[in-house]
């Protein structure tokens, strides 16, 4: 059974930063498609970054680029998402996800993924 456990969320300031954790069990993540995804209060869950399959392709939401960076550490079995100048607009719960069969590109729907974190809130204020 894959499960997936993040962490790292919290309260800051607008132009703070937080690095979010994810350990995945029951399956190593170097053949596995691993994303993040966050769902903001009313609105609808929306991808922020992701690994392809082999981990050979990263994507990130052409919104968030630049500011958001998204790493793993297969020793560890986790992913990692590194926010900085965090906005207010960035508030959301933050989940992890991963897939466990192959796709050559960077899957952005969450349909595409089946294993899901508990998620980890992320509250930033102006």
């Amino acid at each position: 059974q894959v499960q997936l456990v993040e962490s790292g969320g919290g309260s800051v300031q607008a132009g703070e930063s937080l690095r979010l954790s994810c350990v995945v069990s029951g399956r190593s993540i170097g053949a596995a498609a691993l994303a993040w995804f966050r769902q903001a209060p009313g609105k609808e869950r929306e991808f922020v970054a992701g690994f392809n399959y082999f981990g050979t392709w990263i994507n990130y939401a052409d919104s968030l680029k630049g500011r958001f960076t998204c790493s793993r550490d297969n020793a560890k079995n986790s992913v990692y998402l590194q926010m900085n100048s965090l906005q207010p607009d960035d508030t959301a719960t933050y989940y992890c996800a991963a897939d466990l069969q192959y796709v050559r590109d960077v899957s952005t729907s969450d349909p595409a993924y089946k294993y899901w974190g508990q998620g980890t809130e992320v509250t930033v204020s102006s």
